[in-house]
C-alpha cells in the first residue's frame, strides 16, 4: 500500500449502496444452493420436525412439489434423506438395496416431474437403514467394520444411480468407499453420475437434530468416533480428501460448515477442487433459535453465514435455509 490517508480513505467505497455492489467480493446466487429435504412414506404427508422449526418430512408427491418450487426459485440440487420405517431397518441395513425403497421412489417421482431441470444428490450410508443407528455394519463389539461396510455401499450407491440419482455422496466415512463406488459405477455404465464425498466429516454434536429427522437418533448405540473424523484435526482432513479425490470423487464436502471454516479454505488453497459445506441441522437450529428469542434477524444472519461459506472457498453449500435464501437474493 503506498498511499497514505487522507489521500487513501477505505470508507469512500463504501459510501453508497451502488458502490458497494460494484466493489463487492463474493456474491451468493440461488445457483450456490442445495436444499436438503426428508422423504417419508405416505401420501399428503407433511410432519414437522421439532428440533428443526420450519423444516418438514415429506411423502413422495411433497417431495415432488417441493422440487419443482426449488426449480422455479432456481435452486439447481436437492439433497434427499429418508426416514425409512421401524419395521424396515436391520442389523444390515438390507433396506438400503431395495430398488422400490423410499429413497429410490423419491428419485423416481422427482425425475419424472422434473426432468433434468434438477439435480438429485443422494445420500450412501447405512445409518438410516439400520436398527442399531450406525452407518455400517457392526460386529459383536459394536466396532463398525470397514470393508464389509463398502461393500453394501457399493449396492446402495447401485440402487440409487439406477433410480436416477445424479450425484452420490458417500457421507459414512469408511475408508476406501469412493474408489469402489466410482469402480462400480462405471463398471455398470453410469459414467456420468458424479461422486461428492463427505470427505472431511467431523465427529460432532451439531448433527442432533439430523438424527431426529431421519429417526435415527433414539436408535444410536455408541458413538461414531471410530470413522466420523476428531474435531481436533486438521490436517487429517487434507489427508482424507486427498484420498477421497485420488480415488475418483468430482468433488468433496466438508461438514459441518461454520464451525470448519478453516477446512474448507485449506482444502480449496491445496486441491484446488469443488468444495462444498454442509450447514448441518444443530446449525440451522442456532440460527432460528436466535430468532424465536428477538436475538437475532433471519434474514441477514442467512444471508451473512451463506457468504462466510462462499468467501472461504466454497462451491456451493448444502442448507435447509436454501429456499428462504433463495427468495431473498431474487429480491
Amino acid at each position: 500500500m503506498t498511499a497514505r490517508f487522507p489521500d487513501l480513505r477505505l470508507r469512500r467505497t463504501r459510501s453508497t449502496a451502488w458502490s458497494r455492489a460494484l466493489y463487492r467480493e463474493t456474491v451468493v446466487t440461488p445457483a450456490d444452493l442445495i436444499w436438503p429435504l426428508f422423504v417419508t412414506e405416505g401420501e399428503g404427508v407433511e410432519e414437522p420436525i421439532g428440533s428443526l422449526p420450519g423444516v418438514s418430512r415429506w411423502s413422495v408427491d411433497g417431495m415432488v412439489a417441493r422440487a419443482k418450487e426449488a426449480v422455479g426459485l432456481g435452486i439447481p440440487c436437492l439433497a434427499l434423506f429418508p426416514n425409512t420405517q421401524a419395521e424396515r431397518r436391520s442389523e444390515d441395513g438390507a433396506e438400503a438395496l431395495n430398488p422400490d425403497n423410499l429413497m429410490c421412489r423419491a428419485i423416481r417421482a422427482i425425475r419424472d416431474a422434473c426432468g433434468d431441470d434438477i439435480g438429485i444428490l443422494t445420500d450412501v450410508a447405512l445409518d438410516p437403514y439400520t436398527s442399531h443407528g450406525q452407518d455400517g455394519l457392526i460386529d459383536q463389539a459394536g466396532y463398525v467394520l470397514n470393508d464389509a461396510t463398502v461393500e453394501v455401499l457399493v449396492g446402495q450407491a447401485l440402487n440409487q444411480a439406477a433410480a436416477g440419482a445424479d450425484v452420490i455422496a458417500p457421507s459414512d466415512m469408511m475408508d476406501g468407499r469412493i474408489a469402489a463406488i466410482r469402480a462400480a459405477l462405471e463398471a455398470a455404465g453410469h459414467v456420468n453420475v458424479q461422486i461428492m464425498s463427505y470427505a472431511a466429516k467431523y465427529a460432532s454434536a451439531f448433527y442432533g437434530p439430523f438424527r431426529d429427522a431421519v429417526g435415527s437418533s433414539g436408535l444410536l448405540k455408541g458413538n461414531k468416533k471410530t470413522y466420523q473424523m476428531d474435531p481436533a484435526n486438521a490436517e487429517e482432513a487434507l489427508r482424507e480428501v486427498a484420498m477421497d479425490l485420488a480415488e475418483g470423487a468430482d468433488s468433496v464436502m466438508v461438514k459441518p460448515g461454520l464451525p470448519y471454516l478453516d477446512i474448507v479454505r485449506s482444502v480449496k488453497q491445496r486441491f484446488e477442487v469443488p468444495v462444498f459445506a454442509y450447514q448441518v441441522s444443530g446449525e440451522y437450529a442456532m440460527i432460528e433459535a436466535a430468532v424465536a428469542v428477538g436475538a437475532a434477524d433471519r434474514d441477514a444472519l442467512v444471508l451473512e453465514t451463506l457468504t462466510a461459506f462462499k468467501r472461504a472457498g466454497c462451491s456451493g453449500v448444502l442448507t435447509y435455509h436454501a429456499a428462504h435464501a433463495a427468495r431473498l437474493l431474487h429480491g
